[in-house]
């Protein structure tokens, strides 16, 4: 039953309470998504509205960001510093440390924490998981990282070129513009994390490449860091090249949503085989992120749980199905 819990943050500081609100309360309304709860206030009285175990955890956020209010909060402040809350009883804070542009990156969830650290103890990683968790971006980052500290020569990207759920038709163009569309997020990935400039020089210099996966066929990538993006796409056929493509002093990621496989009706996931087969091999790490681990718009990770509720009743619908066809026979 929805219950109004009043609150008074003090001491009361005019700045600080604009900052902590943002522009037209838009602060405010990311609290209220990310717990399901109305706020109003008038001052710094605050009336927190919804289910009263939710509105304990958004007065606590109030408060946490009524702390850090002496200067100007950003929606993305927010929202980062929401995930961070929701997991502060079991973050680690020893997460490692990455050398990119981003001073402030680091694993926000126990997952991401995991994550990060079996990509720097294992040769071959795999980060599975919905959209929004940051299996791209953290990879990309500790591709990055390593080639800072030179632990590898070279960062190649990969994915494949499946249209999801689109016909795109014959795009115009070099190679290089037909594959662009698909491999954007590891560009945009790239810029955040080292500056265009410098993305620039290094796409020159050879030292970051970028490739559809067919390309990966009959290559050996030695002393590289290989991350294959958009998994859930790739044939068991080419998973298996892939993986074999891996050369001495190399290290690989594959990141994938087996929620989101584009590839035709019928054919089997190599990502989801991968997982299958070599979920007991030793020196492969595996990551299987969680709604929680969603660091996006807190709209993202309720969307995210719809959709796999969805999948369980139509699965549970499905058995029933099966199992009322199997008696009548």
């Amino acid at each position: 039953m929805p219950k109004t819990l009043d609150v008074v943050l003090d001491p009361a500081d005019n700045e600080r309470l604009a900052n902590l609100c943002g522009a037209l309360d838009e602060n405010l309304r990311q609290i209220e998504t990310a717990y399901d709860i109305s706020i109003s206030r008038r001052g710094e009285h605050f009336a927190l509205r919804g289910h009263p175990a939710q509105a304990v955890l958004a007065h606590k956020a109030l408060r946490h960001f009524y702390d850090q209010a002496d200067d100007h909060l950003t929606v993305d402040d927010i929202q980062l510093g929401l995930v961070e809350l929701a997991n502060l009883n079991q973050a680690n804070a020893s997460a490692p440390a990455l050398l990119t542009r981003k001073s402030d990156l680091h694993g926000r969830t126990p997952r991401q924490v995991q994550y990060l650290r079996q990509i720097q103890e294992h040769d071959i990683t795999f980060g599975v998981g919905p959209a929004g968790t940051g299996k791209t971006f953290l990879a990309v980052a500790s591709a990055v990282d390593a080639l800072e500290r030179e632990y590898v020569e070279r960062i190649i990207l990969t994915r494949p070129a499946v249209e999801a759920g689109e016909r795109l038709g014959f795009l115009p163009g070099d190679l290089n513009q037909k594959v662009d569309p698909y491999l954007r997020p590891l560009y945009d990935a790239l810029y955040e994390l080292l500056g265009f400039d410098r993305v620039g020089k290094l796409f020159e210099r050879g030292t970051i490449e970028i490739a559809p996966l067919a390309f990966m066929r009959g290559r050996t990538l030695n002393h590289s860091f290989i991350i294959l993006d958009e998994a859930q796409n790739t044939t068991p056929e080419q998973m298996k090249m892939f993986l074999t493509r891996i050369g001495i002093g190399a290290k690989a990621v594959v990141t994938g949503d087996l929620t989101q496989v584009d590839l035709p009706r019928g054919n089997r996931s190599g990502l989801r085989e991968a997982v299958d087969i070599l979920s007991n091999v030793r020196g492969i790490a595996f990551t299987k992120f969680l709604r929680e681990d969603v660091v996006r718009h807190p709209l993202v990770a309720r969307i995210v749980d719809a959709y796999e509720q969805s999948a369980k009743r139509r699965e549970e619908a499905q058995k029933r199905e099966d199992k009322h066809n199997h008696g009548s026979n």
